[in-house]
């Protein structure tokens, strides 16, 4: 762990970095001033800098957390003036302590830094989850030209592609598809779409299921899709639950449902290891519609098992969501207090809220938004404090193009 942390400092030169650790036994992140704790405790580590990436670590000696408090507090101003310098090493800094750190973890053949974490160590960084910004798109439609998800290159700019659906009876669609590769065929496309920064996952329900409303079991249903994301290899699953006659009948049990199958599905699925988002529409998160308590009731309950939300600000109405400010700012009196930074003041961290819209005007009845307008918003809320990043429904009509053009002026690829 020093090692990576030596590694990281120097390779990253050009970023704004910070440290902070997440307490298991709280459930918070605290910044990092002193890493001198008892043995085997185990901590998340994340590095914040403009490519905004997480690692998972576990550190094993106190010696080891001396030697990272060093390198933290005694050559960070060193990292400061060489990059004044425009220097664009610090190894002469960084590989005494690797030295002292941990000898071993220096194999012979080593070319990367990869090469010089071991396995258990590559494979929770490769499924850590990635921070916020994320930029989401959706695949259902056939697309003779494509079997299964796309080149990695004609989706560039995003960094999760979610496969649809998986229903309780089974895969569908594109889920469906991935399942006629092999798993040699499968791993293939896992290698080529993580080294392009893309998570890959499946997405459950949409609109033909409605599990809440047909008695289907939270926890059997749960263990079931987890088990299928984990066969097929899959970094996670987006939960994209429409049963509205459930949310409708305000008598909670849509809200129970939501949150019994989140709880079991973390369990099958840990955090840090598989991606858990949510995809509701916008409306289910007002605090005064919904007799239940909505999408609020699920995030007080179980938003700390969800990554993300990548929300629906679509299909709600001809006018609704249509503006910057409807979007943004203040929704309509019909879905009130459902603008993405109205959400957020009712509890849901703004780095959460993914704003979803329609690759084009016929993906969706209504909320329809250019590229250009889109991207003026993403502007708007990332100049006030927003992270969340953009979904949308779907491929092959949203590509590379489309997502270029909506980050244009706030993440630009």
């Amino acid at each position: 762990m020093c090692f990576w942390l030596c590694i990281s400092t120097g390779t990253k030169l050009n970023k704004r970095l910070s440290v902070r650790v997440l307490s298991r036994e709280t459930d918070t992140l605290h910044d990092t001033q002193s890493l001198f704790y008892p043995d085997d405790y185990r901590k998340l580590v994340e590095f914040r800098g403009n490519s905004m990436w997480r690692i998972h670590s576990m550190t094993r000696t106190r010696s080891c957390f001396f030697f990272r408090e060093t390198l933290w507090r005694n050559v960070v101003h060193k990292i400061r003036r060489l990059v004044a310098m425009k220097i664009s090493s610090i190894w002469i800094f960084t590989l005494p302590i690797i030295a002292i750190c941990s000898a071993s973890a220096f194999p012979v053949n080593a070319t990367t830094a990869l090469d010089l974490l071991d396995h258990n160590a590559r494979e929770v960084l490769r499924r850590a989850t990635p921070a916020a910004p994320h930029f989401v798109v959706y695949a259902d439609s056939y697309d003779p030209s494509t079997t299964g998800p796309p080149a990695a290159s004609a989706i560039k700019g995003f960094n999760v592609f979610a496969l649809s659906f998986l229903l309780i009876e089974g895969a569908w669609d594109k889920a469906y598809e991935w399942t006629t590769f092999t798993d040699a065929q499968r791993t293939t496309i896992k290698s080529q779409y993580a080294s392009a920064g893309i998570k890959l996952v499946v997405s459950v329900f949409g609109s033909t299921d409605v599990p809440t409303s047909t008695n289907a079991d939270p926890i059997a249903t749960a263990n079931t899709m987890a088990a299928w994301v984990k066969q097929y290899q899959l970094d996670g699953i987006d939960v994209d639950y429409e049963d509205f006659n459930a949310f409708a009948a305000g008598d909670g049990k849509a809200e129970a449902w939501l949150i019994s199958f989140t709880k079991q599905l973390r369990t099958q699925l840990p955090q840090g290891t598989y991606l858990l988002t949510h995809a509701p529409v916008a409306p289910w998160f007002s605090p005064t519609q919904w007799g239940g308590g909505g999408y609020l009731k699920v995030h007080s309950s179980v938003g700390s098992l969800i990554d993300w939300y990548n929300i629906q600000f679509y299909n709600q109405g001809a006018s609704e969501y249509t503006t910057c400010a409807n979007l943004l700012t203040t929704s309509s009196n019909t879905w009130p207090k459902t603008a993405v930074f109205q959400i957020a003041a009712n509890g849901v961290p703004l780095e959460k809220i993914v704003i979803g819209k329609p690759a084009t005007s016929s993906d969706a009845s209504n909320g329809f938004m250019s590229t250009s307008t889109l991207a003026s918003c993403l502007q708007q809320a990332k100049n006030n404090g927003w992270t969340g990043g953009a979904m949308v429904w779907q491929y092959p009509k949203a590509t590379s193009s489309w997502i270029t053009a909506v980050r244009s002026l706030s993440w630009p690829v």
